[in-house]
């Protein structure tokens, strides 16, 4: 063995009173590393579970597993940047353009769902799937949480009159995905609603309070001025912001307004919920970073699409 390499595993493993000996010992018996252990190939193949005999459920079970994969993939360098105490340009612009190609991935891949479908058999399967509902998706709703203030994600019927040093309690009940499963004139929630929170509510509150000064936008306006001008990082905000809070969720909406609009028909989400309104980016204008956008921009959000 290079003995440059011998010295450094000894100062390694010295530094955390460990002896290397052992270490190369453990290493003696190990067994090689194969493909398929490493990547779990075999678990990661055998998690999906089909409700129904319908061969395309197990196109829609897959493509949303590889969605959630994603979304991992996207709060992993989120992380990164909500950790690093002393955030730098470049390192921000790498790592928003790093997210924004996951969400480019995201978006083209809608077509899978689209046209990659039997629309009878979907309309089939999907009755086994009441009362799921894919805002039951913990991890985006991380996402948003870990992107932008927390006012940005109150339904536009309440952004401009709620108190912004609100509770979080009180703000979690205003929040735009409520509206998928509450009728907020009586104040009842639908079962798809009140299971998702009795699940994941306190966890959302604790992620909340540590990205309420860690989130990206934050993150950006803790920047030194000359570094919030950088037309590169700029450039890539925008293409995040656009591209999740339009394109994505457009092609979203596409694809349930594929499946869902029949015969000039809207037919109602697996959540009971209205979700023409909830979905399309003009009804309720999420924006990451608004800022970053004049106010035509922002007053025209969606409607281009």
């Amino acid at each position: 063995m290079d003995k440059k390499i011998t010295n450094q595993l000894k100062e390694k493993y010295e530094a955390i009173d460990q002896d290397v000996e052992d270490y190369l010992e453990g290493l003696l018996q190990s067994k090689p590393l194969n493909y398929w252990d490493y990547i779990q190939t075999d678990a990661l193949l055998n998690l999906q579970v089909q409700r129904t005999t319908f061969k395309d459920e197990m196109v829609f079970i897959m493509y949303h597993q590889v969605n959630e994969l994603l979304f991992k993939m996207i709060l992993w360098e989120i992380d990164q940047v909500a950790k690093t105490k002393k955030v730098e340009a470049d390192f921000y612009t790498t790592k928003i353009m790093r997210i924004s190609r996951y969400f480019d991935m995201l978006t083209s891949s809608f077509s899978i769902m689209k046209d990659g479908m039997d629309l009878e058999q979907y309309n089939e399967f999907r009755k086994t799937l009441t009362p799921a509902s894919g805002f039951q998706s913990a991890q985006y709703r991380k996402i948003e949480f870990a992107s932008t203030e927390l006012i940005n994600l109150i339904d536009k019927r309440f952004r401009d009159t709620i108190d912004r040093n609100s509770s979080y309690e009180n703000a979690f009940e205003h929040l735009y995905w409520q509206a998928a499963g509450k009728d907020y004139k009586t104040g009842k929630k639908s079962y798809t609603l009140t299971v998702f929170e009795e699940k994941y509510k306190d966890e959302f509150i604790r992620f909340t309070k540590f990205y309420y000064k860690n989130n990206l936008y934050a993150k950006y306006k803790a920047l030194p001025k000359e570094a919030q001008e950088n037309e590169a990082l700029i450039k890539a905000m925008r293409h995040y912001d656009y591209t999740v809070n339009i394109k994505w969720v457009m092609a979203h909406y596409n694809t349930a307004n594929h499946y869902l609009n029949i015969g000039g028909k809207t037919a109602e989400a697996t959540g009971g919920s209205e979700w023409v309104k909830y979905m399309h980016p003009k009804y309720q204008k999420r924006i990451f970073f608004p800022e970053l956008w004049t106010e035509q921009e922002k007053e025209n959000w969606g409607t281009d699409i």
